[in-house]
């Protein structure tokens, strides 16, 4: 085997990596729960969508690229419905309208869109001020 190189210290691994479990979530929509990472160009969400639930058709300037995880929904897109399960991809350009059915077991994925996604960071700096008083 080759030689490795060393391991980072603990205190470096704090600055790097990130469990976003441990992130502190929020709804987005109401049966949706959303942990959220943000760089400088971009936003990673780990979303949970509830069973059944029916997420409206909207749009926004962020390019998105949508990774499914677990479970599966029904994509709206243009006015047609595309059937995304578990290891799907889709690639959104900026402003394009969609929306989702979940499952009657849900849906999990990891959204990623650039530019970030300054107004979800705006409503998650809000809760944590709000769970702070």
């Amino acid at each position: 085997m080759e030689k490795k190189e060393p391991y980072a210290s603990q205190e470096e691994c704090n600055k790097r990596i990130i469990h976003y479990e441990d992130i502190t979530a929020f709804n987005p929509h109401p049966s949706v729960k959303a942990h959220i990472v943000s760089s400088e160009k971009m936003t990673a969400a780990f979303l949970t969508v509830d069973p059944s639930t029916y997420v409206p058709v909207h749009q926004h300037e962020n390019e998105q690229i949508m990774i499914a995880t677990d479970g599966a929904l029904d994509l709206v897109i243009d006015g047609k419905l595309y059937p995304f399960k578990k290891g799907d991809v889709a690639i959104f350009p900026s402003n394009l309208a969609h929306g989702g059915y979940a499952s009657d077991k849900g849906y999990s994925g990891i959204d990623i869109f650039s530019p970030p996604r300054h107004d979800w960071m705006a409503k998650l700096e809000e809760l944590k001020k709000s769970q702070k008083t």
